[in-house]
């Protein structure tokens, strides 16, 4: 059956249900998919008008019993006036987006959906006593009440994980040890076979300093933390580093691994955003549900401008389902001993006729 989506608005504000609005027009993503956008009629009509060539319809449901399959459909998450104001940041647009995430999380938990897709939030504006979060990470990994998480931005070239988020450049040593590494080293490693069904995947790990520490004389963290951090994780994974994060991407090194765990935000990011050119995907990994993002934020200088490029969104919507699909084949390979033995017979055989094409050309 076709999983059930979920869809958090984001600040009411930024080009959120924009995006998801031209995201949603087109029909035929209801073959792959049924969505649930969280949000209010008033919200999206009023967007709706601001994109006047689309033909955007849903029903509204406050009781999941009544989604409908063939229909988009709309959650009412609240009823009341609000003021709607393009383009401005408030606490009204974080207050509601907040209400949105959560209504969305709740029927996650409750099992009424099987997947989220979040739309931006500004990380300032949703502060609040019952959202102290620095954004939707931190987030949903309590959420789930797991104990770690990692966030994946990626496209079809470069998978990009972040040992640190959004923290202080300042801070970011705090994080580097050997325990941090491991656990998200292991949950990328996990994650590249149970959601991408990638069978062994090949990681690379970049240093934390200019030239990955020049042997000790640019800071000592290569050399005390992370390769012995690396040592440890090769007993159980292919893992490769530390790279000097410049000459990684410069040379396009990144082609040969599945995925790169880069130390911080912006020395994964920046060559992540650059290579997606608007099309990357956030994920995050290491939790017993499926969620997906846009790479972009709120965007609020274009909001309700009827500019916004919904193709982050439109592939965050196709990569939830599509995990979905992997993580259920994957789970029943490991249920059934004999297909998973004989899917690793077919791989080998496959392995060694590119091999021979190889060695023939």
């Amino acid at each position: 059956m076709k999983p059930v989506i979920g869809i958090s608005c984001g600040d009411i504000n930024g080009i959120g249900p924009e995006v998801i609005i031209k995201t949603f027009a087109d029909n035929r993503i209801l073959e792959y998919c049924t969505p649930v956008i969280f949000a209010s009629g008033k919200l999206i009509n009023f967007y709706r008008k601001a994109v006047p060539e689309i033909h955007f319809n849903y029903q509204v449901i406050k009781d999941f019993s009544r989604i409908h399959h063939k229909q988009i459909n709309l959650y009412s998450c609240w009823e009341e006036e609000i003021s709607i104001n393009p383009g401005q940041m408030n606490d009204i647009g974080g207050k509601y987006a907040v209400l949105s995430l959560k209504a969305a999380t709740n029927a996650l938990k409750e099992g009424h959906i099987q997947g989220l897709i979040t739309a931006p939030i500004h990380k300032k504006n949703v502060q609040a006593e019952d959202f102290n979060y620095t954004g939707h990470t931190p987030f949903l990994r309590d959420v789930a009440g797991v104990k770690d998480v990692l966030m994946i931005l990626y496209t079809q070239q470069l998978k990009v994980a972040l040992v640190t988020e959004h923290i202080p450049l300042k801070e970011v040593t705090r994080y580097i040890t050997r325990e941090n590494l491991l656990s998200k080293l292991n949950l990328l490693h996990q994650s590249l076979r149970k959601d991408f069904a990638i069978d062994k995947p090949k990681i690379a790990v970049l240093g934390l300093n200019p030239h990955a520490g020049d042997d000790g004389l640019i800071g000592t963290e290569e050399e005390e933390i992370i390769k012995p951090a690396i040592k440890e994780a090769k007993k159980n994974m292919l893992v490769f580093g530390p790279y000097s994060a410049d000459a990684f991407f410069a040379r396009h090194s990144y082609l040969q691994f599945d995925a790169v765990l880069a130390m911080y935000h912006d020395q994964g990011l920046i060559a992540l955003k650059t290579i997606a050119g608007g099309e990357g995907i956030n994920y995050t990994a290491g939790m017993p549900f499926v969620r997906t993002s846009p790479d972009h934020g709120t965007a609020m200088d274009i909001a309700g401008k009827n500019i916004a490029d919904p193709t982050s969104f439109i592939n965050a919507v196709f990569e939830c389902v599509d995990i979905i699909r992997r993580r259920s084949e994957f789970e029943e390979r490991n249920k059934n001993p004999l297909r998973k033995i004989t899917a690793e017979v077919l791989r080998n055989v496959e392995d060694e006729r590119i091999d021979d094409t190889i060695d023939a050309g």
